[in-house]
């Protein structure tokens, strides 16, 4: 059975430019890397125990620090990564203040095989990007919450 995550694709499009907020992945192995790390602010559920957007918003408060805007969500669709992993992505209009305060964390070996145990924060910041370079950032396997998101939003153009 798959592991199923849930996340919130937080966006603002006041001066009809479509921004959204994404998150920097935390650890060693993503420190120094730019393009296709960043992620939706995102966490694990199991669907017999939480609705993913009970999930999405939980995850939300987890990795970015501050509540999640709370207005109504645009269902985004679900993809499916490389590893057998869904996500159900949602959209969230946020104000363009939102900013990232903290991060909870996890704790691996580090570096490989030296018997030291470490603690990373998941996420290690997160920003607003325009959409064309937001596919820039993203992860691969979650650009189809953009296209979806610009879809249902359809900002005027400039």
């Amino acid at each position: 059975m798959p592991q199923h995550s849930a996340g919130l694709l937080v966006f603002d499009d006041a001066d009809g430019l479509l921004r959204v907020f994404l998150a920097h992945m935390g650890g060693p192995f993503w420190a120094r890397k730019d393009a296709g790390t960043w992620s939706l602010p995102k966490g694990l559920y199991d669907p017999a125990l939480e609705h993913p957007q009970d999930a999405a918003r939980r995850e939300f408060v987890e990795e970015v620090g501050v509540p999640a805007p709370g207005g109504a969500l645009i269902d985004l669709g679900e993809v499916r990564q490389r590893s057998g992993k869904l996500i159900r992505g949602y959209g969230v209009h946020g104000d363009a203040s939102l900013v990232f305060v903290s991060s909870n964390s996890f704790t691996m070996e580090w570096p490989p095989r030296s018997g030291r145990l470490q603690e990373f924060p998941e996420v290690d910041g997160a920003r607003w990007f325009d959409v064309d370079d937001a596919r820039d950032k993203l992860v691969p396997g979650q650009v189809p919450f953009l296209d979806a998101l610009s879809s249902a939003v359809r900002p005027p153009s400039r």
